[in-house]
């Protein structure tokens, strides 16, 4: 689903009673000063404006929207978010997904494991255009993970603007950033997310060291040691190896990821749908999400996967309507966001630009 977008509005709080916009002089501070004495903002989106809070998040200090207030911002807001009932989401919010205001921190539960485990009867993919739904004990799947992470980066939202921005490099820095206040079994996503650096063939030592050092966690010292790490990538091919099959990742040649029979076939019945969708459009790209080990000849190795198939502007899509709806809109010099929920398209205006 889609809700067009209008234009452009830039945001503007009222902090202890001094209106400021986020390009003023001064804004940095004064939201450093909101965190120390725990002031809420208030955006001005709105007459009455609207309470925010401020998280510290790597060093650095964000303004963010009280959870499940989203709807209530003006549609130029950039906290603007439609009901959480219709973005895919909203039978996971206080259950899988629980955003603390006073850390700024969001725990998510998920249904996949992170650590080195005897098999479980519910580990195997997850159908890839399977929407969010209503469940006792909800939990995230792979694939809904990576629907959030894309939401929360903002990839679902596109401008005329954009094109020719969102590179691979835009699309990693987004995902890192929405991973940053993330915690998944109490630990930050972002310590076990790895997400491939844009290759270049000069800097192709200084990467790979780089990446060696971001495995480590994954490395085994034991048959039932070790933790996993989150992959997210740009699949290039799933190929037959010598033994087994493996997974090459756009940005990583260097280095394939080993892929079991067990998941091959899986993966090949299960995600059918993507699959057909890949193989039918040179203009779909595929994402892959999954965990993976290091196995003891040093090769990293899929435990469980995902796949998602996206436009060439990096927009979700399920199936070849869809797509060829969003390319017409992007032809169009249209602005958009895409849903993960049935509804009707709504007027909303954004500031956003990629950077």
């Amino acid at each position: 689903m889609l809700a067009e977008l209008d234009g452009a509005a830039p945001a503007a709080y009222d902090i202890d009673g001094q209106r400021l916009d986020v390009q003023a002089p001064g804004f940095a501070q004064a939201i450093a000063r909101a965190h120390a004495m725990q002031l809420r903002p208030r955006c001005m989106c709105q007459p009455a404006g609207i309470e925010t809070y401020v998280a510290k998040i790597n060093g650095g200090y964000v303004v963010k929207r009280m959870p499940e207030t989203g709807s209530r911002h003006a549609a130029s807001c950039p906290h603007f978010e439609p009901p959480t009932d219709a973005n895919g989401f909203g039978t996971l919010i206080g259950t899988a997904i629980r955003e603390d205001p006073a850390t700024g921190l969001t725990a998510l539960r998920v249904d996949f494991s992170m650590s080195r485990q005897p098999p479980r009867q519910t580990a195997s993919p997850k159908a890839t255009h399977t929407l969010p739904t209503a469940r006792s004990g909800a939990k995230l799947s792979l694939h809904e993970l990576l629907l959030y992470l894309w939401h929360e980066a903002g990839l679902t939202r596109w401008q005329p603007g954009f094109a020719g921005k969102r590179n691979w490099a835009t699309v990693r820095w987004r995902l890192l950033q929405a991973a940053s206040d993330k915690l998944i079994g109490g630990r930050p996503l972002r310590d076990r997310l790895y997400i491939p650096e844009a290759f270049a063939v000069e800097r192709r030592d200084e990467i790979a060291h780089r990446r060696a050092a971001a495995w480590s966690l994954a490395k085994s010292s034991g048959p039932a040691s070790g933790q996993f790490l989150l992959l997210i990538g740009e699949l290039k091919e799933i190929a037959p190896a010598r033994c087994e099959f493996r997974a090459v990742v756009k940005h990583m040649p260097d280095q394939a990821f080993m892929v079991d029979e067990r998941l091959h076939r899986q993966m090949t019945l299960r995600l059918q749908p993507a699959l057909a969708l890949w193989n039918a459009a040179d203009d779909v790209r595929m994402l892959v999400i999954g965990t993976f080990a290091i196995n003891a000849a040093g090769v990293p190795a899929m435990a469980e996967l995902a796949l998602m198939t996206t436009t060439r502007e990096w927009i979700p899509v399920s199936d070849i309507e869809e797509r060829e709806s969003i390319t017409r809109l992007v032809r169009e010099d249209r602005s958009f966001i895409k849903r993960f929920s049935r509804g009707l398209l709504i007027p909303e205006q954004r500031s956003q630009t990629d950077s």
